[in-house]
């Protein structure tokens, strides 16, 4: 019985009661994202030189999004998503004495940006037949950071006003997902990507004893981004 029982599942899952996404159809989905950077990053040095401190944190996020689908034929589509989330930066490690001396250690939060990715992929969909349709796909990214805040608490050790810059840039996107009809126009999805996003960040002092001095790290982001949402198709 107990057989029985997991092979009616099974077949449930790949039905005939399914709603095919077809040549020239779009999907409109609403997602819900959890954002993990698997972050690196060089040390923090002042002026270009080397040894100066630590490395750099990106804390996690939970945001919403919005994305779209062109569907070329039953099997490929394009899809487009936008979405913007904020995440802080702190000191990843102890400092050495240059900046420890001004209190800048394991755990100070440096500054906050808000992050806008718009990213394309080009994605193959195997089952298009099927109620369960699981995908890949591949694309570009371009990761633009807006609004780049230095905290209180940095400006403070460093006794005057900083100025943040984070660099835009360019890399790649891959991702796997599913989506599971659960009416002809409405459907669930499941979705992971992984973007390759490699920055660098300068920190610059415009005021008070350090004015002119320069805060640079290189980070490597590069977030998993899961995402969980309902879909619908018109």
């Amino acid at each position: 019985m107990k057989k029985v029982l997991l092979l009616s599942l099974s077949l449930s899952l790949f039905s005939a009661q399914s709603f095919a996404f077809d040549a020239k159809d779009w999907k409109l989905r609403l997602r819900g994202l959890a954002i993990v950077p698997d972050d690196s990053s060089t040390t923090t040095v002042l002026n270009n030189t080397t040894g100066q401190g630590s490395g750099v944190t990106v804390d996690n996020n939970l945001v919403p999004e919005i994305d779209i689908t062109y569907m070329l034929s039953s099997h490929w589509g394009i899809e487009v998503i936008a979405g913007v989330s904020n995440h802080d930066i702190s000191v990843d490690g102890t400092s050495t004495a240059t900046l420890a001396a001004l209190g800048v250690t394991d755990g100070t939060k440096l500054f906050d940006t808000w992050v806008l990715p718009p990213t394309v992929t080009f994605q193959y969909h195997f089952l298009p037949e099927n109620t369960f349709r699981p995908y890949l796909g591949a694309g570009i990214n371009y990761t633009a950071f807006l609004a780049d805040n230095a905290t209180t608490t940095a400006e403070t050790a460093f006794g005057g006003g900083i100025k943040v810059s984070t660099e835009n840039v360019w890399g790649y996107a891959i991702q796997a997902g599913m989506d599971y009809d659960i009416s002809e126009s409405w459907y669930l999805n499941l979705d992971v990507k992984y973007i390759d996003i490699d920055t660098s960040a300068k920190l610059g002092v415009t005021s008070g004893a350090l004015a002119g001095n320069v805060l640079n790290v290189d980070v490597d982001v590069n977030p998993w981004i899961v995402g969980i949402g309902i879909g619908y198709r018109f």
